[in-house]
């Protein structure tokens, strides 16, 4: 049986504390998360009957500073998958060197089946809720999976509303108009894609090569990714979404891929190219595969298929760790989640300070920031698993985990 998200974030940490000289006591601490709220959100659908949604916030650690992480729309979400990506957020946080420590929200439902008035019932229903577990100083919440500025405008209304006062930095991934950052739509894709593999190209020997790519997701994330991609002159040739996928060995172009799954809300019936499944997708011999959609897709029955140079994991979670034992095997290079797609969390820092100060920043400015923050992680993180010997993400974790403790050893544990 495939190890639950959790379990995967216990096996990713159990792996880093061997390089560590870390008290038990504080594995234990960083293993668990200090509280999550469990809420059951009855809502009043159009036709007038009530469902009863279930709804989660996990705050896993603040050693580092304020809780900070997005909040996920789907039909399958769980409370051990919101506490997991809690986890992985403090680890991103702290490799990234921000001021954050690591929460989740999660609500079970479907959006695509929701009118767009059930859905803002839906949203402001669970703002309410969260109301009293976050703020500007204690948890910030953002967009994620299914979610966009429009939830995280109802989500700012209704806290504002509670609290009677205007509270800009208490929620990231806002609309412009009402505080939101420039740059913060594409700041995943931005970060992992044009700064993040444009190192890690550098440091394999690889830059300036005619490279290949494979897409496995095209929401957000994914298909912002294509458009990077194309302008670090790298050809997508497969992409793949929850409906199917396609593939074409001439690579395709993101204006016409992105026109069509405006109208047909997926790649898959796209022309002119061959239709393939996405476990068809983790087999194609391309220099880099991006997983951009859900976790645990690369695992130990299909990485053996996977024949890319490079792993980039812009989706959270998205290989177990037995699939990356196996791509480990075989000499493919997975950049980690964690650092990977922490593009997000730090322009949401960015639309965090902005918001506390009053001081907005150009969306060049945004991106320079960026650059510099994403490019300084990379290097460290590197540097830190050529002299060590050890992969990508023990690297991420020895450099966070070490973080987080030494913040917890100054505060204590008390009470």
């Amino acid at each position: 049986m495939p190890k639950s998200p959790y379990e995967a974030f216990l096996e990713q940490v159990d792996e880093a504390v061997p390089y560590l000289k870390v008290e038990p006591e504080y594995v234990d601490m960083i293993k668990e998360p200090k509280e999550v709220l469990e809420l059951t959100i009855p809502l009043r659908m159009d036709d007038g009957s009530v469902q009863m949604i279930k709804a989660w916030r996990s705050h896993h650690n603040n050693a580092l500073g304020p809780y900070k992480g997005g909040v996920r729309y789907h039909p399958d979400v769980t409370r051990d998958e919101v506490v997991a990506l809690s986890a992985w957020m403090t680890i991103k946080c702290a490799v990234i060197g921000l001021p954050y420590g690591g929460a989740k929200g999660g609500v079970r439902c479907t959006p695509s089946a929701l009118s767009r008035g059930e859905l803002e019932r839906l949203s402001r229903a669970y703002a309410l809720g969260i109301s009293r577990f976050m703020g500007t100083d204690y948890d910030i919440p953002a967009p994620d999976v299914n979610t966009n500025p429009q939830v995280m405008a109802w989500f700012t209304d209704t806290y504002e509303k509670v609290i009677g006062r205007g509270e800009p930095s208490a929620y990231t991934g806002k609309p412009v108009e009402m505080g939101g950052s420039l740059g913060r739509s594409t700041a995943t894709s931005r970060g992992g894609v044009l700064y993040i593999l444009r190192e890690t190209l550098k440091e394999m020997g690889l830059w300036g090569k005619d490279l290949t790519c494979a897409l496995q997701g095209y929401g957000n994330v994914g298909s912002f990714a294509h458009m990077f991609c194309s302008e670090l002159g790298l050809k997508v040739v497969g992409i793949a979404d929850v409906e199917g996928g396609i593939y074409n060995p001439k690579g395709f172009d993101y204006a016409s891929v992105k026109e069509h799954v405006m109208k047909r809300g997926t790649v898959a019936g796209f022309p002119d190219a061959e239709p393939i499944s996405n476990e068809d997708l983790f087999a194609l011999d391309v220099d880099v595969l991006i997983p951009a959609a859900l976790e645990g897709v690369i695992t130990e029955a299909n990485a053996g298929k996977i024949k890319a140079k490079v792993v980039l994991e812009l989706a959270n979670g998205p290989t177990t760790p037995e699939g990356e034992a196996v791509l480990t095997d075989k000499g493919i290079l997975v950049v980690p989640d964690v650092l990977a797609n922490a593009g997000g969390v730090v322009v949401s820092c960015f639309e965090w300070i902005q918001g506390r100060t009053g001081d907005y920043w150009t969306e060049e400015q945004v991106n320079k920031k960026l650059d510099e923050r994403m490019t300084q992680a990379f290097h460290e993180i590197w540097r830190l698993k050529k002299e060590t010997d050890i992969t990508m993400r023990q690297a991420a974790y020895v450099r966070a985990i070490g973080r987080v403790v030494a913040a917890m050893r100054f505060r204590g544990i008390w009470p």
